[in-house]
């Protein structure tokens, strides 16, 4: 699955890429893990002429909080709070069943969204207990768009409208396969020339599904990280994150570099 990945483009590199305007305030991240709930640049089929910020971890737009809910020591939850809790379960949509399950099929028909990257994170594990770091990204080092879908709800407690979107996922590749050998999944991204054609919410059902096939290994490499990724007393959202960091005794799980 995907739950970390990086957008390092500052506002202008963005906007050039998308030819669109980002409306809000954005700064670089180096890691953004889906957990932290953080607002992100996405491109919309409702306004494709923009670029907005929208919490990853979609919440359906029915979803309805539980009156006294607590959480583990008895703390009353927030309506936010219990959707964000929620939005833990739909950081990721699985491509092949988007139309069925119920968090998702009322989006992948018309809700379908851009989210910009410049590379993601995955992990190798060598063992139960011995897991390796790795970045991937495009050859090109180009930005590009995972497939996702978006939602707006509306906290009863504040009518805050909250925006949120998930990204798809597809089966492993190769390469995908040899790096995230635990889930053999990756995220759904989409080639350039595609990116319209998801937008356009006048493409059939047929026609959504065709499109969620996984990108060629051609387009990417990866390297290993260091695990500043997952310190818990240094902050990974920093250009250090996404160094190449050798192991000791660990070939590359990339063929061209390997070779």
């Amino acid at each position: 699955m995907c739950y970390h990945y990086a957008l390092t483009a500052d506002k202008p590199t963005l906007e050039e890429r998308y030819t669109n305007e980002l409306i809000a305030e954005y700064d670089a991240i180096y890691h953004n893990d889906g957990f932290s709930h953080r607002a992100m640049p996405v491109i919309t089929a409702d306004e494709p002429g923009k670029i907005q910020l929208y919490e990853w971890g979609l919440i359906p737009h029915w979803f309805k909080p539980k009156p006294g809910e607590t959480d583990a020591k008895g703390n009353l939850l927030t309506a936010i709070q219990q959707a964000r809790a929620f939005s833990n379960q739909t950081l990721n949509a699985i491509g092949e069943t988007v139309f069925d399950k119920p968090s998702f099929r009322n989006y992948i028909g018309k809700k379908r969204c851009l989210i910009p990257a410049n590379g993601l994170f995955e992990w190798h594990h060598l063992d139960a207990k011995t897991k390796i770091p790795h970045y991937i990204y495009l050859k090109s080092k180009e930005i590009f768009s995972f497939g996702g879908i978006y939602s707006h709800w509306a906290d009863p407690d504040t009518g805050e409208i909250v925006k949120t979107y998930s990204i798809l996922t597809n089966p492993a590749t190769p390469l995908m396969a040899r790096i995230h050998n635990s889930k053999l999944r990756q995220p759904f991204i989409l080639q350039r020339d595609a990116e319209g054609t998801w937008l356009d919410q006048e493409i059939n059902k047929d026609s959504v599904k065709d499109l969620i096939l996984p990108l060629e290994d051609t387009h990417f490499t990866a390297h290993t990280i260091s695990k500043l990724i997952t310190s818990r007393k240094e902050s990974s959202n920093t250009p250090e994150v996404m160094l190449p960091y050798d192991y000791e005794g660990f070939v590359s799980l990339v063929e061209d570099e390997a070779a």
